[in-house]
């Protein structure tokens, strides 16, 4: 199972690519996973149905317990072959709807392994992971490229509900794994804690399920989302994402379905979801609105079979979500292969269509057949049980259950003849419309979808077979004697009647339409989720804006007021209370160590009084220097290398800065209660963290921690104990770390490029941009870029000695990277060594463009960083090792001989590269800023778009 997912996410990445050269193929090679998924499934049957749930775990870290599970039981044997199989046709159908189109290859593939992954997990948090995944890439499909503003507000929109689910949702999951004692599923719903904060777990967890399935008033995003393509709709919002929802509900429901307020809100929400979104199926003119509605009102459906918890729901459930996937898949891709024919997917448009594609008028006849319920189709298999399960439930509120079943029956059939009506009938005083033919690619998927609707109905042990593994496990309730089976008759039953009385009265409904018009205005119209969304939205950007005007007053010493004054509280307070031991306090390990702290003292204490900003930043330089000259007393040569290159980084970035603002600081003065106050909070932040600085010491816990590092740093490959730390213990922190750098870098870069945007054709300064003594320059220099300079600027001693100076650090850097195994250095300090050699050279020329190769950009770089650092962390798990292990190589090259190193040196590689893009992006945003040139321009727009 992680294999399959693997294969999907990497297939993914190479379609975009592939799609470039070859625009129908790169269709057919993402389809190639779901079908891999498919059949890998399908060789697992024999074992699902007697009973079996293979599972696989890649433990992750496994002191913390994060596991990632992959299980397949019954239920997830069905979901596998809706998501794989219905993604792999909607990839095919893509070849011939979508021209090119290798950004939405890849992302539908990327969605189908997101879903493999959802429905197979077994892990509470991995489910998670999944579960966010899934929003965040459908929000990149229903958006496309981002020009139709459209589908930005739909797509955010969607993203905006399902997240504003998905995070109590995460609490709540936190919560039932702390209640049980677990983080397995399907641990947690074998023995299922019926407490309290479980009680309102699972309230935080229906609202994701909810939210995800469009539910209630948060279904509005759903018919938003139809300005998607038809293959997008076809696959996310009939087969894939708002299922996830559903196979939430059916999931916990064997655990939990009679716990609390389960049952009653389950069904209750369901069941008038199921009836309200069929009513406004029923008034669309637009197809494509039609069935968005329509599968709003079958998700409702699906939940209240899932959440009855009862075995012949439960049967009916899994036979429902199995129809709903085929037909409504098989109807998105009509309403697609029509809008592509015709233009349009206006009912009121459309004439005449059934003669003139006869085939797909065919398929649709039988697609919203199974919708309707109509035998001999599966749609009837499942309404069948959903009518018998009510029929035989064991409560009080069967009644209704059955009347709302019968009404929503009712407005389906309704609107499922509607559909067929607006697609393909011809229309009075309308003439008929002129399709172009749909190609086999995209009439093929069809098709097969709609086969499915037939062969499992007509097919119907084969149906129950499936559907059996997961109604007859534990902790659903036997409602029948004897057990319900599937079966295309029963005999004329209670069940049958409503059945057959629903689709009557749902087609005269229909052929009604027009006699009913007049009183059907006068119905209450349901209230529209989107003007609910809208005013939400409005809520909570007034209430930014209200606490942004009262908290963000642009002043940094009261951000720092604030902040300071939170931790003199919090923690201070915690030492107030508590109280820890202190231990016996050594004033100094050493005499150096004493005026070192004066130092930094004294240049601290400076800082406060100077007006000048250059000598506050070397005041403030020096305090840093003195710092990492204490770390280097004190025994830690690394931290206090890093410490040196750090504060000469930022010297140089806040010099370079402080070209464009004035000399000095504002003369204005604060009063001086305010200067007291501040001047307290200090006081008191600085003996707080002094106090807990302290105190630490006396309460660690595992002292044997810092020895078992020291005495196995070298089965990392590292003799050296901080970069054994940083690339092995502590790895997937030194991985979240670099990434908010680089998000930071980035951001950074945005600010200052937005705040440097100049009107075309500025100049570069009063006197231009000039070349000097042009008649006696060679034909090629070090450093070309010196001489667009005008000459007051040049410096006739820095351009010679950087040209000396810059290979010779680049080699430092280098040597750095490779020696911080064994001694002081590492990936880190090798990137800002290089950083520093390119601000170096920068300053020679004035130019950030000049300093990579061509075809090389500072994202390029970083970004290179970040995917080699991730694929060497990931890359153990294809060995059955956990992620981020490090293995020792030993190579012989003849001319060093044997050379030994660890896996985790490409790790550090990509921290260097990640650290010293960074360094780039943040030159060439200066450059930018500094406005001396377009070379840094230049340099950011060789990188293509996307």
């Amino acid at each position: 199972m992680p294999a399959l997912l693997a294969a999907h996410l990497l297939v993914a990445a190479l379609v975009p690519g592939l799609a470039r050269r070859l625009p129908r193929g790169a269709w057919y090679l993402a389809a190639l996973p779901p079908l891999a998924a498919v059949a890998w499934a399908a060789a697992q049957v024999p074992l699902v149905l007697r009973g079996g749930a293979p599972r696989e775990a890649v433990t992750w870290a496994g002191t913390l317990h994060l596991v990632f599970a992959a299980r397949l039981d019954g239920l997830s044997l069905l979901m596998v072959f809706l998501v794989s199989g219905v993604g792999a046709l909607v990839l095919i159908h893509g070849a011939g709807y979508f021209h090119g189109g290798g950004r939405e290859a890849g992302l539908l593939l990327a969605f189908a392994g997101v879903m493999f992954g959802l429905v197979t997990a077994d892990d509470l948090i991995a489910l998670y992971v999944f579960w966010e995944l899934t929003s965040v890439i459908s929000f990149l499909l229903i958006a496309g490229d981002g020009r139709e503003a459209e589908r930005r507000r739909a797509a955010q929109q969607a993203l905006l509900t399902t997240v504003a689910g998905g995070l109590p949702m995460l609490f709540g999951l936190v919560l039932l794994a702390a209640e049980s004692g677990t983080p397995s599923l399907s641990g947690l719903v074998a023995d299922p804690p019926h407490t309290g904060p479980a009680l309102v777990a699972l309230l935080l967890v229906l609202l994701g399920a909810f939210t995800k399935s469009a539910q209630g008033p948060f279904a509005a995003w759903l018919p938003a989302a139809m300005v998607a393509p038809a293959p997008v709709s076809a696959y996310l919002h009939a087969a894939a994402m708002v299922k996830g929802g559903v196979y939430l509900v059916a999931r916990l429901a064997p655990g939990f379905a009679g716990f609390g307020p389960w049952r009653p809100l389950v069904v209750s929400a369901g069941l008038l979801t199921f009836v309200l979104g069929a009513w406004q199926a029923l008034r669309q003119t637009d197809l494509k609105l039609l069935l968005a509605h329509g599968t709003v009102s079958e998700l409702g459906l699906l939940l209240a079979l899932f959440g009855t918890g009862t075995r012949t729901t439960g049967l009916a459930g899994e036979e429902m979500t199995l129809a709903h996937a085929a037909f409504k898949s098989s109807l998105f891709l009509t309403v697609g292969a029509l809008e592509h024919a015709t233009g349009t997917r206006d009912a009121r448009r459309l004439s005449g269509l059934g003669r003139r594609l006869p085939w797909l008028c065919a398929t649709a006849v039988v697609s919203t057949a199974s919708m309707a319920g109509l035998p001999p189709l599966i749609g009837y298999l499942g309404k069948e049980a959903a009518y018998d399960g009510y029929a035989h439930a064991p409560f009080s509120w069967r009644g209704w259950a059955l009347a709302a079943l019968t009404l929503g029956s009712l407005l389906t059939a309704a609107y499922s003849a509607r559909f067929l009506w607006g697609a393909f009938a011809r229309k009075p005083g309308l003439a008929d419309s002129s399709p172009a033919r749909p190609g086999a690619d995209a009439l093929g998927p069809i098709w097969l979808l709609t086969a499915v609707s037939l062969v499992f109905g007509i097919g119907y042990p084969l149906t129950g077979g499936l559907a059996g593994p997961y109604a007859d496990a534990p902790g659903l309730v036997a409602d029948a004697h004897p057990p319900y089976r599937t079966a295309l008759w029963h005999g004329l039953s209670g069940p049958l009647l409503l059945s057959a009385a629903a689709v009557v009265l749902g087609i005269a409904l229909h052929l009604a339409r027009r006699p009913l018009a007049g009183a059907a205005g006068r119905l209450p119209v349901p209230p529209e989720g989107r003007r609910g969304y809208e005013l939400s939205v409005r809520g909570v950007q007034a209430a930014a804006v209200w606490l942004t005007r009262h908290t963000q007053v642009g002043s940094l010493p009261a951000y720092l007021t604030v902040l300071l004054l939170t931790v003199v509280l919090v923690p201070g307070g915690s030492l107030l209370v508590h109280r820890p031991p202190l231990p016996h306090v050594v004033p100094w390990h050493s005499p150096v160590e004493l005026p070192l702290a004066l130092l930094v003292l004294a240049c601290c204490a400076a800082l406060v009084v100077i007006r000048h900003r250059l000598t506050a930043v070397l005041f403030a330089g020096a305090a840093g220097y003195a710092v990492g000259a204490l770390f280097l007393v004190q025994g830690a040569p690394d931290l206090a290398l890093t410490q040196f290159l750090v504060e000469t980084l930022t010297v140089v970035i806040v010099v370079l800065v402080l070209r464009r603002l004035p000399a000095g600081f504002t003369p204005e003065r604060p009063h001086g209660t305010f200067v007291a106050l501040r001047a307290c909070v200090a006081v008191l932040a600085g003996a707080c963290v002094a106090c807990l600085a302290v105190s630490a010491t006396a309460v660690r816990q595992s002292l044997a921690l810092s020895r078992t590092v020291l005495e196995r740093a070298g089965e990392t490959g590292s003799h050296n104990a901080v970069t054994a730390l940083l690339l092995d213990f502590r790895a997937l922190d030194t991985l979240g770390e670099i990434s908010v750098l680089l998000g930071t870098a980035i951001a950074a870069g945005a600010l200052l490029a937005h705040r440097s945007r100049r009107p075309p054709g500025a100049g570069a300064g009063e006197a231009g941009v000039f070349r000097a003594a042009e008649w006696d320059v060679p034909r090629e220099r070090w450093l070309p870029e010196a001489d667009l300079l005008p000459g007051a600027e040049r410096s006739l001693l820095l351009e010679p000695v950087v040209r000396l100076l810059f290979p010779a650090v680049l080699l430092l850097s280098c040597h750095l990277l490779f020696a911080g195994h064994y001694r002081p250095g590492g990936g880190f300090a090798g990137g800002l060594v290089a950083g520093q050699a390119c601000f170096l050279r920068y300053l020679a020329g004035r130019r950030a463009g000049a300093v990579l190769p061509a075809g090389v950009t500072p994202r390029v770089l970083a970004g290179g960083g970040l995917a080699l650092a991730a694929a060497v962390a990931l890359a153990p798990l294809a060995f059955g090792a956990p992620p981020l292990a490090a293995t020792e190589l030993h190579l012989r090259l003849p001319p060093l001989g044997t050379v030994s190193f660890a896996t985790n040196l490409f790790f550090d590689i990509g921290v260097y590269l990640l650290v010293a893009g960074v360094c780039l992006t943040l030159l060439c945003a200066l450059d930018r800023a500094e406005g001396a040139g377009g070379a840094a321009a230049r340099l950011q727009d060789r990188e293509p778009a996307g």
